[in-house]
């Protein structure tokens, strides 16, 4: 794999004025590939921020969901950024993470330049960079983390079943020192208790630090969730 010390920043134009700071933020954007930054409230440029980096469902705008999620996480203590995910459809209006080498290489390319330009924009603590992700980017997270444990301190999978193919755990040794955390829905249509514990299952077979955490409900973004993300991620981050 290539070294992403120096992620290249790459071409970027303005995009959409982003909620979330005191001052005006600027959404960045790659000619098809938006994305979205969020400053916390009451900046310090001289304090190293947490860096969340969310990986959306499956759906359209998607990018945006980062704006929706995190005044129920915390809008004071982390840097956070979106990128947008794979064109799905022929049409550019569905947006995801497909598990394909070609899918899985261009996720990988849009978080760490993401990364890189957060990183050149804001004080970022480089051993607390977070992947958090939703249904299908609960899966990508879970795969990124494991391909770069080096650079991930910790993994979220909100309703996102657990990679298999293309070698997800082929750092096998350096991933199991990624915690990680699975979230699912009682009621979830995609991803059922069942599966989630069959996961865990082969995670803990697999010696991974992992922990399962079920709801109530169909949705794995209610504000119960994400409060129980918040505090899960800030026991880390004051662990490290």
């Amino acid at each position: 794999m290539e070294d992403r010390s120096s992620f290249a920043e790459g071409m970027f134009a303005e995009g959409s004025t982003l909620a979330g700071s005191e001052r005006k933020e600027i959404t960045c954007r790659r000619h098809s590939s938006p994305r979205a930054i969020v400053a916390p409230l009451h900046y310090e440029p001289n304090y190293e921020y947490p860096l969340l980096v969310w990986l959306h469902g499956t759906g359209g705008d998607r990018e945006n969901e980062l704006l929706r999620v995190m005044p129920q996480i915390d809008l004071r203590n982390y840097v956070a950024i979106a990128p947008r995910g794979v064109a799905l459809a022929a049409d550019g209006e569905t947006w995801g993470w497909p598990q394909t080498p070609e899918g899985i290489s261009e996720a990988e390319s849009r978080v760490f330049e993401l990364i890189e330009l957060a990183a050149k924009r804001f004080c970022i603590a480089r051993r607390k960079i977070f992947l958090v992700g939703h249904s299908t980017g609960g899966t990508m997270a879970l795969r990124l983390a494991w391909r770069w444990p080096e650079i991930f301190a910790g993994v979220v999978s909100l309703g996102g079943s657990v990679p298999c193919g293309e070698r997800p755990l082929v750092r096998y040794r350096e991933a199991r020192r990624v915690p990680i955390l699975l979230i699912v829905a009682g009621e979830s249509p995609t991803y059922s208790p069942a599966a989630a514990a069959c996961d865990l299952k082969r995670l803990h077979m697999a010696g991974m630090n992992a922990v399962l955490r079920q709801y109530p409900g169909a949705s794995e973004l209610s504000p119960l969730v994400l409060a129980d993300v918040n505090r899960w991620l800030m026991e880390l981050v004051l662990s490290l």
